[in-house]
């Protein structure tokens, strides 16, 4: 037992607290956690992400950082890992405290000067940005038997996720609701498929307006469900079409064929990620919204209204027929 405690390396992983992020990133964790065999991790992570590292092998302990005034997050983050001796500090938040911490060797992120995906920024981390390792969720086999039930055996399931973090990045329901009705209709790419409804415990406001507009759906409501069954769902799923988001991200990463809708974000920057993922926005390039609209946070209004259903149906069609099994 001695033997094996002195072989044991100590890696300490500080990513994001934003879920999509936290997902992009993961790719960099799971690269390590093959490539070091004999190291236990500790992660450092916002606490809406901190589920989706529970079931990651060799997990030491997972520190959740919730935000306080005055940066007092990362004195909290200093105080619980000061006393480790680690082998490897990777920060992916490019802050200060991973030169505070006694390490053997420290990655800290530089964040990228031009527009570059997020995916390859992460992994320039670690030197790896010319062969970025592909984002994924490890999930425990009670999240799998939990998406089972959800979504059972012999059904196509159409994934939609109708909400993002900011109004201005939401594809208006009404074209949401179209899309789903043409899709799976009798003329459609997937006829008779069970649609899945995903998204946050408060997203209902942006599901409602798609259920009243098709009140013959039966649609599957997950809103609420927990990360890792939402995850093993979405690895359930034929396809997935939603807005620029974390569940997005995690569609991405479940290997599950995902078209992102873009507008006010970047796509450059935030697209799904793999090749079994494609993005979509309409006429107006991110630069020339970001021109037009300034601090989009400050828009009430969904700045997706310019993508029409005619480029949705015909991206998902492409994908779904490009990712046949």
């Amino acid at each position: 037992m001695r033997a094996i405690a002195a072989s044991m390396e100590r890696v300490l992983f500080i990513t994001s607290t934003r879920i999509g992020d936290a997902i992009i990133n993961s790719g960099v964790l799971n690269h390590l956690v093959e490539t070091r065999p004999d190291a236990r991790f500790t992660i450092a992570c916002g606490p809406l992400a901190a589920s989706l590292f529970a079931a990651v092998p060799r997990l030491e302990r997972v520190i959740i950082m919730a935000k306080k005034p005055a940066g007092g997050h990362w004195f909290d983050l200093w105080r619980q890992t000061v006393g480790t001796e680690w082998d490897l500090v990777v920060d992916l938040r490019c802050s200060a405290t991973a030169w505070l911490l006694r390490a053997r060797e420290r990655r800290i992120l530089r964040q990228a000067d031009a527009p570059v995906h997020k995916v390859i920024e992460a992994a320039s981390v670690l030197g790896l940005e010319d062969t970025p390792p592909d984002p994924g969720l490890w999930l425990s086999q009670a999240d799998r038997a939990a998406a089972l039930e959800h979504m059972p055996e012999g059904h196509d399931y159409l994934a939609i996720c109708p909400s993002a973090s900011w109004i201005f990045k939401v594809w208006p329901p009404e074209k949401f609701a179209e899309f789903i009705l043409r899709f799976t209709g009798p003329d459609g790419v997937m006829p008779g498929a069970r649609v899945v409804m995903l998204g946050g415990p408060h997203d209902a406001a942006y599901a409602q307006p798609i259920y009243d507009a098709l009140p013959e759906f039966d649609f599957i409501d997950l809103l609420g469900l927990g990360l890792p069954e939402t995850a093993a769902c979405l690895a359930r799923a034929r396809l997935y079409v939603g807005n620029d988001s974390g569940l997005m991200h995690m569609s991405a990463a479940m290997g599950t064929p995902t078209l992102g809708l873009f507008g006010p974000s970047d796509d450059r920057c935030y697209a799904p990620w793999g090749e079994h993922c494609e993005a979509v926005r309409g006429p107006a390039t991110f630069d020339e919204i970001d021109r037009a609209h300034g601090d989009r946070r400050k828009h009430p209004e969904s700045l997706l209204a310019d993508l029409a259903v005619d480029t949705v149906y015909d991206a998902a069609r492409s994908l779904f027929e490009r990712t046949k099994p």
